[in-house]
């Protein structure tokens, strides 16, 4: 059993290594910055134990640096505005941002800031930062897939990725719920975090 986890263990550190080492990449290296006009920040929670609400934050910047050549060196941040929360209901959107939940008059933003990045696949990588909601900073980790790379209409290099988190929002303080009387709660503590991120490159 040792052995074979040894095996697996350098198998994937070889994978990584060659991975790591792709010189196809090399073009992409620079600064970018997310394009939220064609860009999206998501999430997706459990409702009354039965069905999802999908909501997005429609007012948020950011910044990639890409290192394709090393992609251990690249790096990204994000801030968004709570108040641009959107779940297409005015009302739950108001509790959202009340201190139920975010608190949005008190913590305007919500922030990510990345300390680690990893190639773990052909086109697949994780980022791995500090998010923070509130007055609370917790460590996440992002599952993204590269989806490539063009030169739009007007001249605009651009890469593109989508990925997703799953975060227990308890972590970060938001524990507002009610229980139902079948049994359960109303707001699931799981979340899913979405992106789907088009940046681009700055001259």
């Amino acid at each position: 059993m040792g052995l074979f986890t040894r095996r697996n263990q350098q198998d994937a550190a070889a994978t990584v290594a060659t991975l790591d080492a792709d010189p196809a990449l090399a073009a992409l290296t620079g600064d970018y910055t997310i394009d939220a006009a064609h860009s999206s920040v998501g999430f997706t929670v459990r409702h009354a134990m039965v069905t999802n609400v999908r909501g997005a934050f429609g007012d948020y910047s950011g910044a990639l640096h890409l290192d394709g050549s090393d992609p251990t060196r690249s790096t990204a941040t994000i801030d968004v505005k709570i108040a641009s929360v959107d779940t297409g209901i005015a009302d739950r959107d108001a509790h959202l941002r009340s201190d139920d939940f975010f608190a949005a008059d008190a913590f305007p933003l919500m922030t990510f800031r990345s300390t680690g990045a990893a190639r773990v696949g052909a086109d697949t990588y994780r980022i791995t930062g500090d998010l923070t909601i509130k007055d609370v900073t917790r460590p996440l980790s992002i599952d993204l897939e590269f989806n490539g790379s063009a030169t739009d209409v007007y001249g605009n290099e651009r890469v593109g990725f989508e990925g997703s988190a799953e975060i227990l929002r308890s972590d970060w303080g938001l524990t507002w719920n009610a229980a139902l009387e079948a049994g359960g709660v109303m707001v699931s503590d799981k979340v899913k975090l979405t992106f789907d991120i088009s940046a681009v490159r700055q001259a």
